[in-house]
C-alpha cells in the first residue's frame, strides 16, 4: 500500500538515495525562504467571485505557502519532452499501435521550444498558444499543461529580452488570463488537471508578466541611421510592407513624415484588399461626404466582423500521403529523400500541406 502524506491529495514526501540510504528531500523549503516578492493577487480574491473576504490573514498566509509549495513540486517533477521535428498523426487504433494522437501528445513531441527561436516560426507558435488558451486549455493533459506554460515562459522573457513583438504576447495573455479567472472562479474547477493551487500560482505568474510587458520600455539607440533620414519612397515602402493596420498606425505616431504617409488611402485600400473579399466590402461600406470610400475605417470595421489572412514566415507542414506533421527543413527533406518517400517522388507541394494554427487544433478534434 503506497504512503499517504498529511495532505491526502499529496502522495507524501520525496526521497533522495544516498550511500546511507534513504532520505527525506525537503528542497523546495528554502527555495521558498528566499522568495519574498509579494504576489498582487491574493487566494481570496481569485476563488471568491463576490469580493469577500473569506480568509484571515493568518490562512492566507497559510495557503500562499501550501500554493508555492506544490507549485514548485509540480515544476520539479515535470516531464522531460521530446523534441522532434516530425510526429505521424494517428486517427484510430491499428493492429500496430493502439489508440489515436491527440492535441496534447503532439504539442509535447513536436520540439515548439526551439521553435520560437527562429524568427519565421515565432507568430505562428504565439497564435497556436493563443488558440489553445481561448478554448482547449483543459483538453490538454496534466503533462501538456507544463510544457504550454514552460515554452510560454520562454516566450515572454524572449520578449522581454530583445522587445520584439510584445503587442502579440500581451493579447496572448490577455485571453489566457480570462480564462484562467473563468476557470478558477466558476464550474471550470472540476475540469482543471492537478491541484488547484498550482493553478492560482498559473494565473498569478501570467499576472505578473503581464506586468512586466505593461512597464517594458524600448531602449532608444541615438547612433547611426534612423528613419527620419530615409527618404520618402523608402518610407512609403516600409509602410506598403505591413500586413497589420495597428502597426501602421502605431507607426505613423513616430515623426510627422510617417504620420502624413499612413493616412494614405491607396495604402489602406491595398490592406483591405489583402485580408478581405470584395462581398465584404458592399457590407460594410462606408462613404465619406465627399463619396470618397473611407478605407481606413472600413478596415478596423471589417476586422470585428471577419477574421483577418494569417501570414506566417514559417509553418508545421501535414503529408496527405502518410499523415506525418511536421517542422518543414533541409535535414528532414534529404530524410525523406534518402528513406525513398513516395511524396518526394512525385510533386511534394501536392502532398506536403500548409498548416495554420487553427487548421492544427482542428486535425485532432475526433
Amino acid at each position: 500500500m503506497p504512503f499517504l502524506g498529511q495532505d491526502w491529495r499529496s502522495p507524501g514526501w520525496s526521497w533522495i538515495k544516498t550511500e546511507d540510504g534513504w532520505k527525506r528531500c525537503e528542497s523546495w523549503s528554502r527555495d521558498l525562504e528566499r522568495e519574498n516578492n509579494p504576489r498582487a493577487l491574493t487566494h481570496s480574491v481569485i476563488l471568491n467571485s463576490d469580493d469577500e473576504e473569506i480568509f484571515s490573514n493568518e490562512e492566507q498566509e497559510y495557503t500562499s505557502k501550501k500554493r508555492k509549495k506544490d507549485h514548485f513540486r509540480n515544476d520539479t517533477n515535470a516531464q522531460c519532452f521530446y523534441r522532434e521535428k516530425w510526429i505521424y498523426v494517428h486517427k484510430e487504433s491499428t493492429r500496430e499501435r493502439h489508440g489515436y494522437c491527440t492535441l496534447g501528445e503532439a504539442f509535447n513531441r513536436l520540439d515548439f521550444s526551439s521553435a520560437i527561436q527562429d524568427i519565421r516560426r515565432f507568430t505562428y507558435v504565439v497564435k497556436l498558444l493563443q488558440l489553445i488558451a481561448r478554448s482547449q486549455l483543459t483538453s490538454l493533459s496534466g503533462a501538456a499543461q507544463k510544457n504550454y506554460f514552460s515554452v510560454l515562459d520562454k516566450i515572454v522573457q524572449k520578449v522581454l529580452d530583445d522587445h520584439q513583438n510584445p503587442r502579440l504576447i500581451k493579447d496572448l495573455l490577455q485571453d489566457l488570463s480570462s480564462t484562467l479567472c473563468i476557470l478558477l472562479r466558476g464550474v471550470g474547477k472540476s475540469v482543471l488537471v492537478g491541484n488547484i493551487n498550482i493553478w492560482v500560482c498559473r494565473l498569478e505568474t501570467v499576472l505578473r508578466w503581464q506586468q512586466q510587458l505593461q512597464d517594458l520600455q524600448v531602449t532608444k539607440v541615438n547612433d547611426g541611421l534612423t528613419l527620419s533620414d530615409l527618404p520618402l519612397h523608402m518610407l512609403n515602402n516600409i509602410l506598403y510592407r505591413f500586413s497589420d493596420g495597428w502597426d501602421i498606425v502605431t507607426l505613423g505616431q513616430v515623426t510627422p513624415t510617417l504620420s502624413m504617409l499612413s493616412e494614405d488611402r491607396r495604402l489602406w485600400k491595398k490592406l483591405c484588399q489583402y485580408h478581405f473579399a470584395e462581398k465584404q466590402f458592399c457590407r460594410h461600406l462606408i462613404v465619406s461626404e465627399k463619396g470618397h470610400v473611407e478605407w481606413k475605417l472600413m478596415y478596423f470595421a471589417l476586422q470585428k466582423h471577419y477574421p483577418p489572412r494569417e501570414q506566417y514566415g514559417d509553418t508545421l507542414h501535414f503529408c496527405r500521403h502518410c499523415s506525418i506533421l511536421f517542422w518543414k527543413d533541409c535535414r528532414l527533406a534529404l530524410l525523406f529523400k534518402d528513406s525513398g518517400h513516395p511524396c518526394t517522388a512525385a510533386d511534394p507541394d501536392s502532398c506536403f500541406m500548409p498548416v495554420s494554427p487553427q487548421h492544427f487544433i482542428d486535425l485532432f478534434k475526433f
